[in-house]
């Protein structure tokens, strides 16, 4: 657009507009040009070192976050409503929580040192019993919904006594696969079978109750059959005697 002016010069606005344009994008250039690298200087400042040093690819790339994951240590198979007794071994496992595992047997008195909180009583329970009261018991004071595993690592030695007219007397530890007992036939093979004057039909069981008392038994082993299941059961702690022939 050109307009003449009062003094009859030519004022040429479309130049000067054009011109002025210009001027201003060389003024805003590097101003816009800070801005957009403004973001990218944050970021570096915020976490220095994480966006230029990941190399690039797909998500899967990058290793998974560790996580605690809850392996009980191995242990025996115990059978169903297995009893803890003293001297068991067993293993106490917190989920998440390693500095609170721990393994060990019972004392004597049936007890267990359990980190936090100190000598337990885990005689006389189950499995599950006792690790319901340990998570009763850390889920009071220590953990907010702990997770508590028991499991047993070995069974206490439990011995029977085996006397008279066998080949081989002695003291004797319950096979591992029956901690709870043996039959009887089975108790005497241990100690060698019979004598040459053994009397199978007299054979005499001795045991100790929990309420202090001895029980005896009279057994005639003669009428039973091994491997029938009909036999008499020995339990940890029996003392059996097989008598001697008359004859």
């Amino acid at each position: 657009m050109i307009i003449r002016s009062a003094s009859g010069l030519r004022l040429d606005f479309s130049k000067g507009l054009n011109r002025l344009r210009a001027g201003v994008r060389r003024q805003w250039l590097p101003v816009a040009l800070a801005f957009s690298l403004f973001p990218d200087f944050l970021l570096a400042q915020v976490a220095p070192g994480t966006a230029a040093s990941q190399p690039s690819g797909p998500a899967s790339a990058f290793p998974a976050p560790a996580v605690s994951a809850f392996t009980p240590n191995s242990g025996v198979s115990a059978p169903a409503g297995y009893i803890l007794s003293a001297n068991d071994q067993v293993a106490v496992e917190v989920f998440g929580e390693d500095d609170l595992r721990t393994n060990g047997r019972l004392n004597p008195e049936g007890n267990l040192s359990v980190p936090l909180l100190g000598s337990i009583h885990l005689a006389g329970l189950t499995l599950t019993q006792a690790a319901s009261k340990l998570t009763e018991l850390y889920g009071g004071d220590y953990l907010v919904n702990p997770k508590v595993n028991v499991m047993l690592l070995g069974y206490a030695k439990r011995r029977f006594s085996m006397l008279g007219q066998v080949n081989r007397p002695g003291s004797y530890e319950m096979p591992e696969s029956s901690p709870g007992g043996i039959d009887l036939l089975e108790a005497i093979a241990m100690a060698g079978r019979y004598t040459r004057i053994a009397a199978p039909e007299r054979v005499t069981v001795r045991r100790h109750t929990a309420a202090g008392r001895d029980q005896i038994f009279k057994v005639n082993a003669k009428r039973f059959t091994k491997g029938s299941g009909g036999g008499f059961h020995v339990e940890p702690g029996d003392t059996i005697t097989v008598g001697e022939s008359i004859f």
